[in-house]
C-alpha cells in the first residue's frame, strides 16, 4: 500500500466559540477566499499505556472523513513543523500499519500500541487565495469534542483555529499572526488536537539537563552532549530501518560519540554504570555498522577496478567481488535491522534515557567545568601523544599496522572529548577537535587499506586461479591498497609535525 510522506506547516490558535472569523484579505499575500468547504472528521489516536508518543510529540492516528483519510503518524522537526507519514486505511482499524509501528519502535519499544483518544471534529476549511489563483494556505475553523480512552475516561469540546501552508511561504504565517493577533488570540500553547484533549495527563518534557556554563558544574557538559547523541539516535533510527542514505552512518556516530565521552569523563560518573553503557554501545555501533562497512569496501573496490586500465583486470574478480561482498552486505544489514528489533537494544535505550533522568554523577561531576573538563579533555590529547610516541617501537608489518589504529582511535576519543568541551573552551576546542578529526580521518583510510588486504587475501584464497589470471587481478588490487595505505601513514606523519594537537588553557 503506498505510504506517502510531506512537511506540514501550520499555526494553531485557541479560540472562543463565538468569536468571529478573520478577514481574510487583510493577511498580506491573500487576495481572496475560495469556497467554504464543510468536512466531519473522526480521528482515533493510538499511543503506549504510558503516552511515549505524546512525551515525544509525536501522534499517531486512524482519521475519517476529509479528503485525507488515513493513517497519519506525525514527528516534529522545528516549532509549527512536523514530519506527516501518511498511510491508507486497513481494513482492520484497531491495528496500525506495521511500516508506521517499525518507525516508532525506538519510543514505544516492546510497549503495545493501543487506541488512547477519539476526536469528532466539524471542520470548516477556507482556501486562502493569491491575486495570481496560488492557493496560499488553507484556514480550518474547527470544533471538535473529545473522549479519552485510557481510565479514567474524560470528555472535553473546544473551538481552535488551523493556518497550514499549501503553497505559500512562512511570511503569510507570521503575517497572520499579526492579524490574529489584532483579535486577541495567540497562537495555541499545545502541539496537538491530542494534548489539548489529554490536559493535564499529557507529558511533560522531563526534567532539563543544565546547560553547560562557564562557571557551572562539570556533569553539565558531559550530560548536554550525552542527551545530544541520545537524541541523534533517536532521530536516525526510523532512517535505519527506511533504509534512508546516511542513516546508518550517522545513527553509529552517534553510539561512537556515547562510548566515547562515557570514557574520556567517566570519572564524573558511577564508573560500572558507565563501562555497561559502554559496552552495549559498541555492541550497537557494530551490529548496525557493519553493513554499511562492506557496502563502502564494495563501492571503493568497484571505483578502484573502473580506474584501471582494462587489460590489467584479468578474470571475473568484479564479479567474485559483488557476489561475496554482496551476500555479506545483505546479511549484515538482515541482522543490523534484527539488533534494533530486540530487547537487547530496547533496554539499552531505556538505560540512557534512565541516565539522563537520574544521572549517577561522582564527586568530581559537581566541580567548576573548565578545570575538571579542561584536565579530562589534556590527558586524552597526552593519551594520542603517547600513542605516537610508540610508533618509533613498533616494528614494521601487523604491528605497525596496529599501532596506527590505536593512535586512530586514540584521536578519535580526544575529537569527541574537544566537541563535547566546545560550550567552555569555544573555538580552542573546536580546533582541537578538527586537529583530532584530521588525524581520524588520515588514518581511517589506513585502517581502511588494511582490511580491504586482508579481504583481497582472503578471497584470493577462496578463488584459486585455474587458469583464469584472477590472482594477478587480485594482486594488483592489494598493491594499489597497500600504496593507499602507505600514502595515509606519510600524510599522517606530515600532518603530525605541522600541527600536532594543542593542550586547552584555562585561567
Amino acid at each position: 500500500m503506498a505510504v506517502t510522506e510531506t512537511l506540514e506547516v501550520e499555526r494553531k490558535f485557541d479560540v472562543g466559540g463565538s468569536d468571529e472569523l478573520p478577514v481574510f484579505t487583510s493577511i498580506a499575500g491573500v487576495d481572496r477566499v475560495g469556497t467554504a468547504a464543510e468536512h466531519k472528521l473522526h480521528a482515533v489516536y493510538f499511543d503506549t499505556a504510558t503516552l511515549a508518543l505524546a512525551a515525544c510529540r509525536i501522534t499517531l492516528r486512524r482519521r475519517t472523513g476529509g479528503k485525507d483519510a488515513g493513517w497519519h503518524l506525525k514527528v516534529p522537526v522545528a516549532a509549527g513543523e512536523r514530519r506527516e507519514i501518511t498511510k491508507p486505511l486497513n481494513e482492520d482499524p484497531d491495528s496500525v500499519p506495521a511500516r508506521l509501528k517499525e518507525l516508532v519502535l525506538v519510543h514505544t519499544r516492546n510497549q503495545e500500541l493501543v487506541a488512547v483518544a477519539e476526536l469528532k471534529t466539524r471542520r470548516t476549511a477556507i482556501p486562502l487565495i493569491a491575486a495570481d489563483g496560488t492557493v496560499l494556505a488553507e484556514f480550518s475553523d474547527d470544533r471538535v469534542e473529545s473522549r479519552i480512552l485510557l481510565e479514567p475516561a474524560e470528555s472535553a469540546a473546544w473551538r481552535e483555529w488551523e493556518i497550514e501552508l499549501v503553497d505559500g511561504t512562512r511570511r503569510l504565517l507570521e503575517a497572520a499572526d499579526v492579524v490574529i493577533a489584532m483579535l486577541g488570540h495567540q497562537p495555541a500553547e499545545l502541539p496537538s488536537k491530542l494534548a489539548r484533549a489529554l490536559g493535564g495527563r499529557y507529558p511533560g518534557g522531563g526534567p532539563p539537563i543544565p546547560r553547560p556554563a562557564l562557571q557551572g558544574r562539570a556533569s553539565a557538559v558531559l550530560l548536554s552532549y550525552l542527551r545530544e547523541q541520545v537524541q541523534a539516535l533517536k532521530t536516525h533510527d526510523p532512517g535505519v530501518r527506511e533504509g534512508a542514505p546516511d542513516a546508518v552512518h550517522q545513527l553509529r556516530v552517534a553510539a561512537r560519540r556515547m562510548r566515547s565521552v562515557l570514557a574520556s569523563f567517566r570519572s564524573l560518573t558511577d564508573k560500572e554504570t558507565a563501562r555497561l553503557l559502554r559496552e552495549e554501545l559498541q555492541w550497537l555501533a557494530g551490529a548496525v555498522g557493519a553493513a554499511r562497512d562492506l557496502e563502502v569496501m564494495r563501492d571503493h573496490l568497484d571505483g578502484l577496478i573502473s580506474a584501471e586500465p582494462p587489460d590489467l583486470i584479468i578474470g571475473s574478480v568484479k564479479h567474485q567481488l559483488d557476489d561475496q561482498l554482496g551476500a555479506a552486505y545483505e546479511a549484515a544489514l538482515a541482522d543490523g535491522l534484527a539488533a534494533l528489533e530486540s530487547d537487547r537494544y530496547f533496554r539499552l535505550l531505556d538505560a540512557l534515557d534512565g541516565f539522563l533522568a537520574a544521572p549517577p554523577l561522582a564527586g568530581p561531576a559537581h566541580k567548576k567545568a573548565p578545570g575538571t573538563i579542561g584536565r579530562l579533555v589534556n590527558a586524552d590529547r597526552k593519551r594520542l601523544s603517547g600513542a605516537v610516541k610508540s610508533l618509533e617501537d613498533a616494528p614494521a608489518g601487523e604491528a605497525a599496522n596496529a599501532a596506527l589504529h590505536e593512535v586512530r582511535k586514540s584521536a578519535k576519543r580526544l575529537r569527541y572529548a574537544a566537541e563535547a568541551a566546545v560550550p567552555i573552551f569555544g573555538k580552542q576546542a573546536a580546533r582541537l577537535a578538527r586537529t583530532a578529526a584530521v588525524i581520524q580521518t588520515v588514518l581511517g583510510e589506513h585502517q581502511d587499506s588494511v582490511i580491504i588486504r586482508e579481504r583481497l587475501r582472503s578471497l584470493a584464497r577462496e578463488f584459486p586461479e585455474g587458469g583464469s589470471g584472477t590472482g594477478f587481478t587480485y594482486g594488483r588490487l592489494h598493491a594499489l591498497e597497500q600504496q593507499r595505505g602507505a600514502d595515509a601513514r606519510t600524510r599522517f606523519f606530515r600532518t603530525w609535525r605541522k600541527s600536532p594537537p594543542k593542550p586547552l588553557h584555562w585561567k
